[in-house]
């Protein structure tokens, strides 16, 4: 039985602020050293999937650059798989920009058929979980399934942000409504489909006539599919799954990381996540300095007297003597200038905190205020910067109005931005 994956990977992923300005949401770092794209990309080779098609979109060049020819997920092949990424073109015939989920796919399927592919999984490229897509795939074929959709019980306030199912006994869905007002039950849709081919090729090619149609794997295949008796089950995960979409959802997954026993153990030898490793140097830890529940990743280095708690520093990342970080996300080659406190702050790749700035509050223990620092950005020496506020990519201290940033406000470069 022959699989080809194909992850979706195009999203804006508005929702995440500053970090999805200059690339795509799949882009996105995870965890120090890692890409959120790398664990779909992991699950797949970890359960002995190595045809993989990637379809991107919105700004694919940080993206394009991390996968290269796949060598560290064992994807460089050429005739057993190996990964491809595509992007939209024009052609032609019928061709442009992605108006849906199952139109980027639409688009492509040429490349789909391609090999004469038995099954076909899809999947998203911006959730952060481990799977085994064996299970699946035997689930799927013990059914005789047409579409076996991959779900989840979340919390009755999330179950609005997702598409939610009712199912019979022996799991075949009866219902689905994608991010209703009013739930009907909390089984969510995880964005994991897997689809007999033919099956898809004509689910996809009857929405594609239709004119109304939003083109949605979520908003039009799945409830015409119910509608029309096909037959679709839900296969039930319990493990470990965020969709990392938004500030909170981004944040709180890495402190998840942080605890004692994390639900998600990236030490887990069988179950490895691989990614495009940095050369860095080892970590250095100055004399004095303070490291408590915390991810430092190769090239930190942490100067005495610093103390950094329950944070995750990617590779990089200098704390200068003395500065203070708390609960806050540091990407690759970030600065924390002397005296500096820094509390619960996502910054992004090469931002610099003054000396003696402060940077976010702790405004409440059971929902921290985040803020966010864009990519470039500097901050000069004594700058407060209340909790909630955005400074944005390429800011440098010309552009700061004041000594004190209000939480409500957002620092804008005047300057044209770098691309990267």
């Amino acid at each position: 039985m022959k699989t080809r994956a194909i992850i979706l990977a195009g999203g804006e992923g508005s929702r995440l602020g500053v970090l999805t300005v200059k690339r795509t949401k799949p882009a996105v770092p995870f965890a120090g050293k890692y890409r959120i794209i790398d664990f779909t990309l992991s699950n797949c080779v970890n359960s002995g999937i190595f045809d993989v098609m990637i379809l991107a979109q919105y700004r694919p060049h940080s993206l394009i650059e991390h996968i290269g020819a796949g060598g560290p997920w064992d994807l460089n092949r050429d005739f057993t798989g190996g990964v491809r990424i595509y992007t939209p073109y024009k052609g032609r015939g019928d061709s442009d920009w992605y108006v849906g989920t199952a139109d980027a796919v639409q688009q492509n399927f040429r490349f789909v058929k391609s090999g004469s592919p038995d099954l076909v999984l899809i999947l998203s490229g911006d959730h952060i979980y481990e799977m085994n897509y064996d299970a699946m795939i035997a689930f799927h074929q013990d059914h005789k399934a047409d579409l076996t959709m991959a779900t989840i019980t979340v919390p009755i306030e999330e179950a609005p942000r997702y598409g939610i199912v009712g199912m019979d006994p022996d799991y075949r869905i009866t219902s689905f409504v994608e991010k209703p007002a009013n739930p009907p039950s909390t089984r969510a849709n995880m964005g994991v489909y897997l689809f007999k081919t033919e099956v898809l090729d004509r689910a996809l090619w009857e929405d594609h006539q239709r004119s109304n149609s939003s083109h949605d794997f979520g908003k039009d295949i799945l409830p015409r599919m119910i509608a029309d008796g096909l037959r679709v089950y839900s296969f039930p995960y319990s493990g470990y799954w965020v969709d990392v979409g938004t500030v909170s959802s981004y944040w709180q997954a890495h402190i998840d990381q942080l605890a004692d026993n994390p639900p998600f153990n990236l030490n887990d030898r069988s179950w490895i996540i691989h990614t495009r490793t940095e050369e860095r140097p080892p970590i250095w830890l100055a004399k004095g300095a303070v490291v408590e529940n915390s991810l430092l990743c190769d090239g930190c280095e942490i100067a005495s007297g610093a103390h950094i708690e329950q944070s995750v520093l990617s590779p990089g990342v200098r704390v200068e003597r003395g500065a203070q970080i708390r609960s806050s996300i540091l990407l690759t080659d970030a600065v924390v200038g002397a005296g500096a406190v820094v509390e619960h702050v996502i910054m992004d790749k090469r931002v610099y905190i003054g000396a003696n700035s402060k940077v976010g509050s702790i405004v409440s223990q059971t929902k921290p205020v985040i803020t966010m620092i864009g990519k470039n950005a500097r901050l000069p020496d004594d700058i407060v910067v209340e909790a909630g506020a955005v400074i944005g990519n390429d800011v440098i201290p010309e552009d700061f109005p004041a000594a004190v940033i209000r939480g409500d406000q957002k620092i804008e470069t005047k300057r044209p931005p770098y691309e990267f």
